[in-house]
């Protein structure tokens, strides 16, 4: 840049170089950089130094909206992926609630399972019981009428 004549700044050797300009501040680069702009002269511009200056502010302008292009692209990315975590974050939430409802019902079911299974043998063992109390009753019957009978012809 020096030996083009171009005015050299932090803003400019970080654009021609493709960096942040926070790096031309870095110890190091920003001294090369300070005694780069002493070395150069003001000199009083020729009018081919301004076209080349016009030049360059054309390029630096061209190059300013690329960036802005770029960081703007970069940007929508960045903020289409955090909503992408966001939603899946959120999903994971709901999912996680979704697992401890189920795991509930689950639980509740089985309690239920566990009940029905407990009535449905106490009422296999009443039906039983009642088969065996239908049958002494009609026992009892049978023998109350042969009583009946035995007195009422003895008699």
């Amino acid at each position: 840049m020096e030996q083009q004549g171009k005015k050299i700044t932090h803003t400019a050797v970080a654009r021609t170089a493709g960096v942040s300009t926070w790096l031309t501040y870095a110890e190091g680069i920003r001294e090369h950089i300070e005694a780069a702009q002493q070395r150069q002269h003001p000199t009083t511009p020729s009018p081919a130094h301004t076209r080349s200056t016009t030049a360059t502010l054309r390029t630096e302008l061209e190059l300013a909206r690329q960036e802005i292009r770029t960081l703007r692209e970069d940007r929508d990315r960045m903020r289409q992926a955090i909503q992408h975590q966001l939603g899946q974050q959120l999903d994971a939430l709901d999912t996680g609630h979704l697992t401890e409802r189920v795991d509930e019902l689950t639980r509740n079911n089985q309690r239920l399972e566990d009940s029905l299974q407990q009535v449905t043998d106490d009422n296999h063992r009443l039906h039983a019981r009642v088969g065996t109390l239908e049958t002494d009753l009609a026992a009892a019957r049978t023998s109350l009428r042969r009583m009946i009978r035995e007195e009422n012809t003895n008699r």
